[in-house]
């Protein structure tokens, strides 16, 4: 019987996982392809063989962050309150994904499957904008763009520790914070 796959198991996932988490400790500065290996115990070649380079794993990573946060901004429906709530519990939940997906200088832009994955999940946080105004397109766009503003800004808020021992946190969980905030905001 031959032998399929890797005796590591399912490496090019190994090497992502340890990126993201390294990314979430010690920032996507840290992240190399030797040290990703030590981390998954593979030779030292091993990420470049799937990757080829850092910016390889930097952009298959954000491609899965993407695809993740298009899943969860789906799966919360076509209000757009619980959208964002979804986007804050993405950043919370995936924060080394979160930490490289918007850091396009590290990634290889012409990459297809990373374009793919941003209109996708682009596409997702629209439709639970697109429902609070209803306009011409211009209308629309500075709606969409107020609102991923909005999320994406509190998201890293509190990804950065902005928010630790601020008042206007008060002690709150972020997801009970970003209801409270987002009971505030008219886009009409």
């Amino acid at each position: 019987m031959a032998k399929s796959g890797y005796h590591h198991g399912d490496l090019r996932a190994t090497i992502l996982a340890a990126a993201a988490d390294q990314i979430a400790t010690d920032g996507v500065d840290s992240v190399s392809l030797r040290e990703l290996a030590r981390r998954a115990g593979v030779s030292h070649a091993a990420p470049a063989h799937h990757f080829g380079d850092r910016a390889g794993v930097l952009t298959a990573l954000a491609v899965e962050g993407y695809e993740l946060l298009a899943a969860a901004l789906t799966a919360a429906g076509p209000d757009f309150r619980e959208v964002a709530v979804a986007y804050i519990q993405f950043a919370r939940e995936h924060p080394g994904h979160f930490d490289v997906m918007f850091r396009h200088t590290l990634l290889r832009a012409d990459d297809p499957r990373l374009h793919a994955a941003r209109l996708a999940s682009a596409a997702a946080l629209r439709s639970g904008v697109t429902a609070i105004r209803p306009g011409d397109l211009a209308q629309q766009q500075a709606t969409q763009l107020a609102a991923w503003s909005l999320v994406h800004g509190f998201a890293a808020l509190w990804r950065e520790g902005a928010l630790d021992n601020s008042s206007l946190a008060a002690g709150a969980d972020p997801e009970t914070l970003a209801r409270r905030m987002l009971a505030t905001v008219r886009f009409d």
